[in-house]
């Protein structure tokens, strides 16, 4: 088959590889029909370089048609068409009895001291085989899939493997009060759906970004907007608009990816060329991450407010402004989205017709798996008007 595969930083090739085969009565393989670039993928792309080998295959945000399934796997069957969550959980341990399906202990990396498995992401998570491919062998498939209806378009289902989960629990997870206020910082795809959902749940939302398109995408859907670019101060802006105090929550959608912080961009270049035996240490202990959006974030809430961190960070000793964040008494929540705990509230709203959430309005592009690595290059250039891009194989 054919599958997108890490060769080095900035680095991607579609190639050859062996079809995927059962490995456990718990495993089903399903024909790829959409998998998702995401933000994090990004992350591979360049940051994350030392936790990756030649030949990884990519990607964690897939949908399609099961072909086989092994002997304990009884809810889904050959030809269901179903969405694979990116986290790898078994429903049925400690953390899952909890619905703390991101931390699965059937699952868990022990080794790297990492969480449940992830499907294309490094050896931290499992060096397990990603979806970017034409097809995908499930791990624990007699719990992780969700059955989706047939007739509407992919694209109307796909983003809850990740994106639309992620955008739910960083909403859930900023504590807004009622009729209160959350500034979004950063309006990729999980930005723009946690202020949909935002908005959804009756709360006002403020989007900031420095990317036109961005911050056109998110207008459209009622967000009020910051452009980044345009503001000295993007914490006044943010007080501006909430009788000084500032936002009563904030979601950090950025991450590791932030602009603003030419050092620690340095320091992820050059941690992603060093050899691995020189790079995984500074990794682990070293400040690596670009922090200028999470102190944007931390400036621009209020006091006793509530930060929300979906963005991926991967630094082990990044500088915190503890002494502002403990005289504000901020509080912060984060953590990779537990997928399955939220799709019971997501399936109705991506399944209605009026489509509530706008997720027919988020995929910018529909690119062949063989145009994956170009597909990669605009997106990380954020070239081409790129937000959302969906690989077809």
């Amino acid at each position: 088959m054919k599958a997108l595969t890490w060769q080095g930083p900035r680095d991607v090739r579609v190639e050859n590889v062996p079809d995927p085969k059962l490995e456990a009565d718990t495993d089903a393989i399903i024909r790829v029909t959409s998998s998702g670039i995401c933000g994090s993928d990004l992350h591979l792309y360049e940051v994350l370089a030392p936790f990756l080998d030649p030949g990884d295959i990519l990607g964690h945000e897939p949908m399609g048609v099961v072909e086989e399934t092994g002997s304990a796997v009884t809810d889904i069957a050959p030809g269901d068409r179903v969405v694979v969550p990116f986290n790898i959980s078994c429903g049925h341990c400690w953390m899952c009895e909890r619905r703390l399906f991101a931390q699965c202990e059937t699952t868990q990396v022990r080794e790297h001291g990492s969480g449940a498995a992830l499907f294309g992401y490094t050896k931290l998570y499992g060096s397990v085989p990603g979806a970017q491919a034409e097809r995908l062998r499930v791990p624990q498939a007699q719990f992780g899939p969700i059955k989706v209806p047939e007739g509407p378009p992919d694209e109307q289902f796909v983003y809850l493997s990740d994106v639309l989960p992620t955008a739910w629990q960083a909403v859930e997870y900023a504590d807004v009060p009622e009729g209160g206020t959350v500034a979004v910082f950063g309006l990729g795809p999980i930005g723009q759906m946690a202020a949909r959902i935002a908005l959804h749940h009756g709360f006002r939302a403020i989007g900031i970004d420095r990317v036109p398109e961005r911050l056109n995408m998110a207008e459209r859907h009622g967000v009020r907007t910051i452009d980044a670019a345009q503001q000295d101060h993007v914490a006044d802006a943010v007080r501006e608009l909430t009788e000084g105090r500032g936002a009563d929550s904030v979601i950090d959608a950025v991450g590791m990816e932030a602009h603003g912080s030419p050092v620690a961009e340095l320091g992820q270049k050059v941690a992603g060329v060093l050899p691995d035996a020189v790079a995984e240490p500074l990794m682990s202990k070293a400040g690596v991450d670009r922090l200028s959006a999470l102190h944007q974030c931390i400036d621009s809430v209020r006091r006793a407010g509530t930060i929300s961190l979906s963005g991926v960070y991967g630094g082990m000793a990044d500088p915190m402004p503890m002494l502002t964040m403990f005289d504000k008494g901020v509080r912060i929540a984060m953590g990779q989205a537990h997928v399955k705990r939220w799709i019971p509230d997501l399936l109705p709203l991506v399944g209605h017709e009026s489509d509530p959430l706008g997720v027919r309005d988020l995929t910018t592009h529909h690119l062949p798996l063989d145009d994956a690595p170009n597909a990669y290059d605009i997106f990380q250039r954020k070239a081409d008007g790129a937000i959302k891009i969906l690989l077809e194989p």
